[in-house]
Order: C-alpha cells, then sequence, then structure tokens
C-alpha cells in the first residue's frame, strides 16, 4: 500500500487533504478569494472586454477558474487556453481551438480570422456570449497581447462578441502596465490580484482542507500552522506541500497530531524545497539619499479591503 493511502487510513481522511492539483470542491473561500470570484462574475455579467486576475505562483488563481467554469450558465461559449505561445496567427488558432471551432490550418491570416469573425457573429445573433479565459498570460507576446485586445474591436452595434479573461502571474501586471500597452489597459474594465494568505488565513486554509478531506481539522497543532506559514509565505501551493511532508512524519512517528517540532523536522531534513527566506532583520542604517519609489498607473477597478495595491 502507497504511504500517502497509509496516512491516509492513518488520520481518518477519506482522501489526501493536500494535493497539488487544482481542485475546486478544496476551494478555500479566503475574502480575498471571495474578492477576485466576484471580480471575475463582474466582468461577466458586465461584458467588461477584458478583465484581469493575477497572483503569486500558487496563489489558487487556476482552482478560481476552474469553479468558474463549473458555475457557468448554459446561454455562454466559453474557452479555456493554458500557456499559449506564438507568434501571429498562431494565438488565432489555439482560440478556434478553445471554442471547437474547425478551421483550416494552412489557411492564411484574413481567412482564419474571418472563420472566427463568422463564429462569434453566429453565436451572437443564437443570444449566446462568448467567453475566452487565457491562463498563464504572462507567456504572450506583447503581439500576442495587442492581437488579444483588437479581438476586443470585433462587436456587433455596442454590443461585445468576444469577452477576455485573463489569469497570470505578478508580471502580467507589469506588462499590460508599460506605456506601450496602453490601449491594453485601458480594455480593462475589472481587475484583482491574489496576495499571499496571512498567518490567521493559513491556519483556516489547513482546517479547512483536512475538513473537506473527511478530517475533523485538528490534525494541525496552532504552533504547526503558525511554522508553516513562516516557512512558505503564506503561498497555498507551498503550504500543501508542507503540509503533506509534515502528514507523512506523523504518520511515520505514529503521532495523529502534527506539532511543531514535526514541522521543524521536515524543514530540517531539507526535503522541502519551496521554504520561504526567514524575514532579515531591521536595518539600523539606513540609506541616506534613498531612490523614489516610480508611481505607478492606476489599473483596477477594485481593491481588497486594507487599501493594498490590487
Amino acid at each position: 500500500m502507497a504511504p500517502s493511502s497509509l496516512y491516509v487510513d492513518f488520520f481518518g481522511f477519506t482522501e489526501r487533504p493536500f494535493t497539488l492539483v487544482p481542485d475546486p470542491g478544496f476551494l478555500y473561500w479566503s475574502p480575498q478569494h471571495r474578492h477576485a470570484y466576484s471580480i471575475l462574475e463582474f466582468g461577466i455579467l458586465s461584458s467588461a472586454p477584458i478583465t484581469l486576475v493575477t497572483g503569486e505562483i500558487g496563489a489558487g488563481k487556476t482552482t478560481l477558474v476552474q469553479a468558474l467554469l463549473a458555475g457557468i450558465s448554459d446561454d455562454i461559449t466559453i474557452g479555456l487556453i493554458s500557456n499559449a505561445q506564438g507568434g501571429r496567427g498562431e494565438l488565432l488558432q489555439w482560440i478556434l481551438n478553445a471554442l471547437g471551432v474547425p478551421f483550416d490550418a494552412g489557411a492564411g491570416y484574413v481567412a482564419t480570422f474571418q472563420v472566427l469573425q463568422d463564429f462569434l457573429l453566429a453565436e451572437y445573433a443564437a443570444g449566446r456570449r462568448v467567453i475566452l479565459i487565457i491562463d498563464e498570460a504572462q507567456n504572450l507576446s506583447r503581439e500576442g497581447l495587442e492581437e488579444l485586445r483588437m479581438l476586443t474591436n470585433v462587436n456587433s452595434n455596442k454590443d461585445v462578441l468576444i469577452q477576455l479573461i485573463l489569469v497570470g502571474q505578478p508580471e502580467l501586471r507589469d506588462i499590460v502596465r508599460a506605456p506601450d500597452m496602453r490601449q491594453l489597459t485601458q480594455r480593462i474594465a475589472a481587475s484583482f490580484h491574489l496576495d499571499a494568505m496571512d498567518a490567521d488565513t493559513v491556519a483556516d486554509y489547513i482546517r479547512h482542507r483536512l475538513r473537506t478531506a473527511g478530517g475533523d481539522g485538528g490534525a494541525f497543532s496552532d504552533g504547526a500552522c503558525a511554522r508553516i506559514h513562516r516557512a512558505t509565505g503564506g503561498v497555498p501551493r507551498l503550504v500543501n506541500q508542507l503540509c503533506e511532508f509534515a502528514l507523512l512524519y506523523a504518520w511515520g512517528a505514529g503521532q495523529h497530531r502534527v506539532d511543531e517540532e514535526t514541522v521543524a523536522q521536515v524543514l530540517d531534513d531539507g526535503v522541502f524545497f519551496g521554504a520561504a527566506e526567514e524575514p532579515p532583520e531591521p536595518d539600523t542604517v539606513s540609506d541616506p539619499d534613498p531612490e523614489p519609489e516610480q508611481a505607478l498607473e492606476p489599473l483596477i477597478l477594485f481593491r481588497k479591503n486594507g487599501g493594498q495595491d490590487g
């Protein structure tokens, strides 16, 4: 029997609580995840040309997208592209594939674009909206992003025929804020940035996943949760990795509860490679002439509680 199934039985779970596969069933609705999902819903309901959601690696962006897909109504045609790459024309083929539209791969750009436009018009005539989700959108070239912006020019009277949802890592925000991307920025009607979780949210997140997997939520002590937050910086994917190792160590030691010492042992053994650096000691020598921080042009329509940059 595999070790993972042994610890599942040992702790009384029905399944592993900390797998790395995005699973909407395990989604923990922290305040900021609720806000992010609300922004996605707002973008859809308001017919926003472009909606932008960014966050650190492992912050839960893809899980949010999966939850969104599960709740899409029947009058919406939706396409999902993950990690699209390529130059002009190739992205257009990615889009047609995602929407399930047949096309001639040997046709020129104009003919291929006409296929897409005809499809969008047919969907509009049938009373259906078309939404295209681009996951890992930070990997698109500037040319690809500009090609996406041009898609939002395809309309019928005042109605947008295709809505775009761009999901990506923090550098995507920097890309769209660049001066040469101003036209794209102007099409972004709603935006949200997912930050890492704070210590209290990490503890609630861990207990939520334990309960979802059939446990009582008490398999990790408060000290263990606090140590996990410090080691992972509150990034959900890293929290999952460290919790998985901690459960294996506790199972191996015959302990039915993960304590801070168990987490420390995992970290000391070096089996967890995602550990965040401990915060440095405050520097008592200040910079006599610090460079002023460059102000960024406001991008978002909504902000999280506390006024943090979104």
